[in-house]
């Protein structure tokens, strides 16, 4: 089986490699290297291994770069990507296995983002006969399975069942990671969207409270962390630290889709709440500093400066943004404010 996605049906050579294939090609070339004559069985099983090493590596790149561009809004890039793993994925685990479902999914999900609901439903059926078959599917996986099919059950305006798959979502990724979880934060902000949409703005706020919480935990952790290491770095050593998010790519482009589409709901609204506009601009500065992109760091750092003085809240919430700004300005070799 080797599904194909687009609106011809076919997968532009094009496309293909300034997706992905460009990122693997060098990776490749042992995979399509005939097998040497080895001298003894040890030798044989232990190429073997090492093939197959190649091959998980080459299903998880392809895997995080499709989910990369997922999160990014380039659906049609993440079509390749997630072709290559599923391919990838088929070869090392065979037709029928469970190991298969991370990768229709990702192919569904693009389906949805390039408006292609027949051929997300497809690929999701297939997922979810897999998962059915398997006795040995993971909550995280059972995670992934509703949350995409609460996704499909948006694009389909079917808001009730869409809440029960991503409900069931929150369910098995808590299983598997606990409520508190960056990882778990992705269903309560869909399952908000889903309360966005419908005006109920209670509940939507709450659960977007619930996703900053989440994240501004999981980043000040690592803020703390590094921010004091890198001060005491350039004192020493006169030389910085490399970016430290504890995140993959998939996962940076994840929090910064799902913090600024907080931030700009926020916004429309900061007149009744300026704190919670503050509090999501704070968690994108620490996420940008930990990446390593000061600029951006810097204008989320001044926006929540200039809110915070604009609607004059306490000297001690001012003094912590500007805090924030001058670890920001030092690194950048500005005279702190």
């Amino acid at each position: 089986m080797q599904p194909v996605i687009s609106a011809g049906g076919v997968v532009h050579q094009r496309a293909d490699w300034r997706s992905i294939h460009e990122k693997i090609c060098q990776l490749l070339i042992p995979l399509r290297t005939s097998m040497p004559f080895y001298n003894s069985e040890e030798e044989r099983q232990h190429g073997l291994h090492q093939l197959q090493q190649r091959q998980k590596h080459l299903i998880e790149f392809c895997y995080t770069v499709a989910q990369k561009y997922l999160f990014e809004g380039k659906h049609e890039d993440a079509v390749p990507a997630a072709l290559h793993s599923l391919r990838f994925r088929m070869n090392v685990h065979g037709l029928s296995s469970v190991e298969l479902v991370p990768a229709y999914l990702l192919l569904a999900e693009a389906s949805l983002g390039l408006g292609h609901i027949v051929q997300a439903e497809e690929y999701l059926s297939q997922a979810q006969w897999t998962v059915l078959k398997s006795t040995e599917c993971s909550y995280a996986t059972h995670s992934l399975l509703h949350r995409n099919l609460g996704l499909l059950c948006m694009a389909k305006e079917n808001y009730e069942e869409a809440r029960y798959h991503l409900a069931n979502d929150i369910y098995f990724a808590s299983c598997a990671f606990g409520t508190e979880d960056i990882r778990t934060s992705g269903g309560y902000f869909h399952l908000a969207n889903i309360f966005y949409g419908l005006n109920k703005l209670d509940l939507a706020d709450t659960l977007y409270t619930k996703v900053s919480e989440i994240w501004n935990k999981y980043l000040n952790d690592h803020y703390q962390v590094l921010s004091q290491a890198r001060i005491q770095q350039i004192d020493l050593l006169g030389k910085r630290f490399e970016a430290d998010t504890g995140l993959d790519e998939a996962q940076e482009a994840e929090a910064i889709r799902i913090l600024t589409s907080v931030l700009n709901i926020r916004e429309s609204t900061s007149d009744k709440a300026p704190r919670k506009t503050i509090f999501v601009l704070k968690i994108l500065v620490m996420l940008y500093y930990l990446m390593m992109n000061y600029s951006k760091a810097q204008e989320y750092a001044m926006r929540a400066f200039n809110l915070a003085k604009e609607q004059q809240l306490s000297d001690h919430e001012q003094n912590t943004i500007q805090e924030l700004l001058n670890l920001i300005l030092a690194e950048e070799g500005y005279p702190i404010i």
